[in-house]
């Protein structure tokens, strides 16, 4: 066997190393319990097996350590222990940091783009998501470029575990959050489901959303592939959680829409019409003809004339009464001014004057109303010819003449 040390060896050196701090024995068990799987990947990882390829794979051994120490809840590192092959010059977080959470962002952008998508069902809602891509590719880059190791390490994420390692050592949020890791791997199949069926709805809705469907069938198998591998591989959690938040989003938009369409289902059951009641509107009940309301009535003669000072009622004698309006001089707006049954009603043109008092200035902001009397339009009334009756002569009338009364002679 040769004494070369090995990749594992060289990795556990330097995570021994940062836990210094800690008692030996402790140390000791730590590394016990990592240990197996160190093995496991360097086993996986064949001849290429280095330390170069582990830190690819899990990160710094500082940063390993770091996490060690917070999932075992032992305090974070002193400030002056020593590193093993750390710099004078602490690394810049920009980058990393901009990894993170442009990731954060672009995560939070697709749920709710998805929830308005969802809500609407409509694949519009998705458009605003074009403007969040320059942002994932740039975290994305920024990942692969420097690693996920400059990640883990930044102290809002460090915070974050040791949030949920707490979480997790508590009984009743531990429960909970036990069982929800339980169901990881249901998870990435029930994101490949949702986002094939969010696409298939859309289709129904609009035919141009089968332009999003490969994206979203695209998606739903990353999702499956890269799910089960975030444990070995953290650099794939800029695939999962992305997905993620679209399916969560997704879902409670559904669930939106679903409550919003049974609740308009039952209002429409219960109501009459599915527009409003003009008298909502108006105060009175008014004049339809078709889908259109009528607000003014002309009458002609036979001879075209307009008719002036008619009266409408119904078939049971009652006034069809309707909303009047008028200009309100003072204010120079439209006002309310009365309900009649008289018609025709003057027009209501509502505008501005200028300077000089021409209506519809455009140099000048005062606003004008104005009353037109007259008819908009002339009727050319069709003229009816009506047969004329026959007509017959009466036949002669005869009385009947008694017959001559007869004297009897002697």
């Amino acid at each position: 066997m040769s004494d070369k040390p090995t990749a594992v060896r060289v990795y556990l050196a330097r995570v021994r190393t940062a836990l210094a701090d800690l008692p030996a024995s402790e140390i000791e068990e730590i590394l016990e319990d990592v240990r197996p799987h160190l093995a496991e990947l360097e086993a996986e990882l064949g001849e290429s097996a280095r330390v170069e390829a582990l830190i690819e794979r899990l990160g710094t051994p500082e940063s390993y350590a770091a996490e060690l120490r917070a999932s075992g809840g032992y305090p974070p590192a002193a400030e002056g222990a020593t590193q093993v092959l750390a710099t004078a010059k602490s690394p810049s977080l920009a980058k990393p940091r901009i990894a993170f959470w442009g990731l954060v962002l672009c995560a939070v952008a697709l749920a709710l783009f998805a929830f308005a998508a969802a809500v609407r069902v409509d694949p519009d809602g998705l458009l605003g998501a074009v403007l969040f891509l320059p942002v994932f590719l740039v975290s994305l880059f920024l990942l692969l470029k420097g690693g996920v190791e400059p990640v883990l390490a930044l102290p809002e994420v460090v915070w974050l575990r040791q949030a949920l390692n707490k979480g997790r050592q508590q009984e009743d949020s531990g429960k909970a959050l036990n069982y929800l890791a339980s169901l990881k791997p249901a998870w990435w199949i029930v994101c490949a489901v949702v986002l094939i069926a969010f696409g298939l709805l859309l289709m129904l809705r609009t035919r141009s959303a089968v332009l999003l469907l490969p994206f979203l069938l695209v998606a739903g198998g990353a999702a499956v592939w890269a799910g089960p591998r975030l444990r070995r591989d953290r650099r794939l959690l800029w695939v999962a959680v992305p997905i993620s938040a679209f399916v969560i989003g997704g879902i409670l938009g559904g669930f939106g829409a679903a409550v919003d369409l049974i609740s308009h289902r039952n209002s429409y059951s219960s109501s009459p019409s599915y527009y409003p009641s003009s008298s909502d509107r108006y105060g009175n009940e008014q004049l339809s003809y078709g889908n259109r309301e009528i607000e003014n009535v002309y009458a002609f003669d036979a001879e075209g004339k307009p008719l002036t000072e008619v009266y409408l009622y119904d078939e049971q004698g009652r006034p069809i009464t309707l909303t009047r309006y008028g200009c309100e001089r003072s204010s120079g707006t439209k006002e309310k001014i009365g309900e009649d049954n008289r018609f025709p009603r003057p027009k209501i043109d509502q505008g501005v004057t200028d300077d000089q008092g021409n209506y519809n200035g455009y140099n000048g902001y005062r606003s004008a109303c104005r009353e037109d009397a007259g008819v908009p339009f002339s009727a050319a009334i069709p003229k009816v010819t009506v047969p004329p009756t026959a007509t017959t002569t009466p036949a002669p009338t005869t009385t009947a003449t008694p017959p001559p009364s007869t004297t009897p002679t002697r």
